[in-house]
């Protein structure tokens, strides 16, 4: 037990006020604007010193931050500062000082390591918290468990830990040993963790290394399985070789369907010569030929429907399904899209989008009253479907919109609990990466409602993403003034104005490139919240007379606002002005779009979104036009028909202007549907096929 009198000055600084009562950390700053503006200016270079500064001078600068909501981070920058030669006792009165927070959470992550390469377990344990998921951490307990003797529960204690599809750390090394000297890894379990390996994360060389565990036929099997995961056409040419068991037919339909990704012609050929010589069950046939139906399909070969009409029906899954449903349309083929329609099961036929291709194909086949019964059915839903279904039979357009009722007891509350108060704090202080770390760790210990009221302070702080990522199922898809903010809205409509785009549109395309976070930043480089690539931008920039000094320049609203409505525009104007195939190329590339132009531009607009190759595009064509409705009537109180944004491929489009007639909007009690998807939140960007070139 240590006194904390005990303790070294500097110690008490990180432990702080301690017993500060909830209520006083989180509003006392805020009960004083004038405190809290001098605490924020005085805060950012304590926390620098306190990262950086050998001697602990920072406990006397951060006099009057101890009611300052992110006090703790400085205690947690000296602590990690000098980790290496932190005592465990600091540590363990730093965590009693703020219990319950990510501070102290962060503290345990960088310091049960450093505890684990000095083997202090005793200490370990005493700071170990046994509910986090961190995996090194939770090995390193039980290393330190069996060094002190203590029991271990396999199946409780390490079994989910082992299956895992990927590499474990380091750390599970010793609690590996003694699972296998228990003799606790038999074949049945290494071949559990094998199949997850290789069906969840296609990892070759965790199969190749579980391989080492096994002997004899089963080793030979493993290894098969790693090398089709590895090198599938090397599998496949040494595959006549292989003996005709259950696993090596595995081996042989994972390299089948790892190379139709690449090359489906060959996995095709392939698969034609090994397909006599091994008995493949139903599931390794269908794995080989569902690959190369799909693939061959997504290139629109001129074989692929075929091949997806001759999949047998115990074979086929959803994606084929909708791949042979896609490839008939791209012929023109109604009837065959109709009848590839039709085998879909209830659950999937049900989806609006099958409802509503349904619907138009059975129009284009003479069958109006049918479609238009489907029609009907489709335009009380506020999605993309919804939408066309609606201009279809001349309906107007059903958006039920609602509100979080107001709860100032809950609002209170709230703002009296520390880790959301740290949140807040981040933000203001433009902090985002870590606004959003607190953010999350807070919404652990909120409940469902305790959840909305937070994201309603949220919003009324300024921090608008939060809804949009949250309010995505149920009735909360009805919250559109916090789902579809109007944030920007002089910047944006002259902007876009300017840029030569409707307002709505630039509003849909941030709402669905960056979903409002002002500082995204994608694997493919794109930054903030409309996505812009940094060549992209500086090429923009110079020949629009646009100040930019560089990438970080696109983390500023104004900036990224200005070049990204800018480069809309063109990409726009690349296509005749055209909304959707403006947005496919600002998704794919205007490379990509203009090859499916050239295989499919006698399409019908909807038919043809339906066609696009990549998923990821087509599904972000339907959002966006979805989002330039419900922001069409944010703007206006009513909206431009969906169908007006969807001009035929060469037809020229131009923006409308202010007084055209737009659809009325309402919530008619006979349209009620929830079946938002088209409408629902896009996550932070991922990479793309081709971002803005």
């Amino acid at each position: 037990m240590i006194r904390r009198s005990s303790l070294p000055l500097r110690l008490l600084a990180l432990c702080g006020l301690a017993a500060l009562s909830t209520a006083a950390f989180s509003t006392a700053a805020r009960a004083d604007s004038a405190e809290l503006v001098r605490q924020r200016e005085q805060f950012p270079a304590v926390w620098e010193l306190a990262k950086r500064d050998p001697t602990g001078s920072w406990a006397k600068l951060a006099a009057g931050l101890e009611s300052y909501p992110l006090y703790p981070y400085l205690g947690l920058a000296s602590l990690q500062r000098r980790i290496k030669e932190a005592k465990p006792e600091e540590a363990l009165a730093f965590v009693k000082a703020w219990p319950n927070s990510l501070p102290a959470t962060l503290l345990r992550e960088a310091f049960l390591p450093e505890l684990a390469k000095r083997e202090d377990w005793k200490s370990y344990l005493a700071l170990y918290d046994d509910a986090t998921k961190n995996r090194e951490l939770r090995c390193n307990a039980l290393q330190a468990r069996l060094a002190l003797g203590q029991k271990i529960d396999f199946a409780q204690d390490f079994q989910s830990i082992w299956l895992s599809a990927n590499d474990l750390p380091d750390a599970c090394d010793a609690a590996t040993s003694w699972a296998r000297s228990e003799g606790k890894l038999a074949p049945a379990l290494i071949w559990q963790r094998i199949d997850l390996a290789s069906t969840k994360a296609a990892h070759a060389g965790v199969v190749a290394a579980l391989a080492t565990q096994l002997t004899g036929a089963d080793k030979t099997a493993a290894e098969h399985i790693a090398l089709a995961l590895r090198d599938p056409a090397a599998a496949l040419k040494q595959a006549g070789a292989w003996p005709d068991a259950p696993r090596s037919r595995d081996a042989i339909a994972i390299a089948i369907e790892r190379l139709a990704r690449r090359d489906a012609d060959a996995a095709a050929a392939r698969w034609d010569a090994v397909r006599t010589q091994f008995h493949f069950d139903k599931d390794q046939q269908g794995r080989a030929l569902r690959a190369i139906a799909l693939y061959r399909a997504s290139s629109y070969s001129t074989d692929a429907l075929a091949r997806l009409t001759a999949l047998p029906a115990d074979l086929a899954d959803d994606a084929t399904r909708e791949w042979r449903v896609r490839s008939a349309l791209a012929a023109g083929d109604f009837k065959a899209t109709l009848a590839a329609l039709d085998i879909m099961p209830a659950a999937q036929r049900d989806d609006a989008r099958w409802k509503y291709l349904r619907a138009r194909v059975l129009a284009r086949l003479g069958r109006k009253d049918e479609a238009n019964a489907l029609f009907r059915t489709l335009a009380g839903e506020a999605n993309f479907f919804g939408f066309l279904a609606a201009d279809q039979i001349d309906a107007g357009y059903t958006i039920c919109s609602s509100d979080v009722p107001t709860d100032k007891v809950a609002e209170t509350a709230l703002r009296k609990d520390k880790n959301l108060a740290r949140a807040f704090e981040f933000f203001a202080i433009d902090r985002l990466s870590e606004a959003r770390r607190e953010w999350d760790f807070a919404q652990g210990g909120l409940d469902a409602d305790q959840r909305r009221q937070a994201i309603v302070l949220a919003a009324k702080q300024g921090w608008i993403d939060r809804a949009v990522y949250a309010f995505n199922q149920g009735e909360d898809m009805r919250l559109y003034t916090l789902r579809f903010p109007l944030a920007r809205r002089e910047q944006i409509v002259r902007d876009a104005k300017d840029g030569g785009v409707e307002p709505a549109w630039a509003y849909a395309i941030i709402r669905a490139e960056s979903a409002w976070t002002t500082d995204a930043r994608s694997g493919a480089n794109a930054y903030g919240l409309m996505q812009l690539l940094p060549g992209t931008a500086k090429q923009l920039a110079a020949a629009e007379g646009v100040s930019y000094a560089g990438a970080n320049d696109l983390l500023d609203a104004d900036t990224n606002i200005k070049l990204g409505t800018l480069y809309l525009g063109k990409v726009a104007a690349r296509f005749d002005g055209s909304p959707w195939l403006g947005s496919a190329a600002y998704n794919a590339g205007p490379g990509a779009v203009d090859k499916w132009v050239n295989a499919r531009d006698s399409l019908d607009p909807d038919f043809f979104i339906e066609t696009i190759p990549y998923k990821e595009t087509r599904e972000y064509v339907s959002r966006v036009l979805a989002f330039s409705v419900i922001y069409d009537w944010r703007l206006n109180g009513a909206a431009l028909p969906i169908s007006s944004r969807l001009p035929r491929i060469g037809q020229t489009y131009e923006p409308p202007g202010e007084k055209v007639a737009r659809k009325a909007v309402s919530c008619a009690a006979t349209k009620t549907a929830l079946a938002e998807t088209a409408a629902a939140p896009a996550p932070v960007p991922t990479p793309t096929q081709s971002k803005a070139q």
